[in-house]
């Protein structure tokens, strides 16, 4: 067996350069996202998030981008949820999108704040039903017996709202606002290329190249 010291992988399929990167790091976003999807990558809507407890310890998990524009980046879950306590506490939060196929990583950081009930209510009536009924069923985070809970939870709520459930007011869209962003591709002998755009007091965006 191999020694996991000893995997090695060469990165050649591109390169980032900032002659011909986006001056605006969104516009940079939506490329390589829409290249990552039509690329056929597994789950390319798929992103770490990063938040840190009041206990300074921090925490990660994968939630799936639901949209982004010049406002920020949204996806929705559990506000009653380990991440949900932790963005209470600390507003400030970290993603990570890691296109292996490409070669790409992409980091966001920025103030994390709900979106409006609007716009939550209006992604939760456009889910499919068991996932609607999933966010009642759930006690997302919480200590359960096992997995006959979450059943009986689902045939409870499917029983009680039939086609129409509401959205808990536990559920909802969070949206980071990003003020730092950074771009990574992979090259060769390790020389990556590597973007930071970092918002200025202007608005403008600062583009800087980071040593990989």
């Amino acid at each position: 067996m191999t020694s996991i010291a000893d995997l090695r992988k060469s990165y050649e399929r591109a390169e980032l350069d900032e002659k011909v990167s986006h001056a605006d790091p969104l516009q940079q976003f939506d490329q390589w996202l829409k290249e990552a999807i039509s690329g056929e990558v597994p789950e390319p809507n798929a992103m770490t998030l990063a938040t840190v407890g009041s206990n300074l310890r921090p925490s990660t998990r994968v939630v799936l981008i639901k949209g982004y524009d010049a406002q920020g980046i949204v996806w929705y879950t559990n506000y009653e949820s380990h991440k949900g306590h932790e963005l209470a506490g600390n507003p400030y939060a970290a993603l990570q999108f890691h296109w292996v196929e490409l070669e790409r990583v992409v980091r966001i950081e920025g103030l994390v704040e709900k979106v409006s009930d609007a716009e939550s209510d209006a992604y939760f009536h456009s889910r499919p039903l068991d996932s609607r009924i999933g966010a009642w069923a759930s006690p997302q985070s919480e200590v359960i017996p096992g997995r006959g809970v979450l059943v009986a939870n689902a045939a409870k709520y499917a029983a009680q709202f039939l086609l129409q459930p509401p959205r808990p007011p536990h559920w909802g869209g969070y949206r980071l606002k990003p003020d730092t962003w950074q771009f990574w591709q992979g090259r060769k002998s390790r020389l990556h290329d590597r973007l930071r755009y970092t918002l200025e007091a202007d608005g403008d965006w600062k583009r800087e190249r980071l040593a990989p």
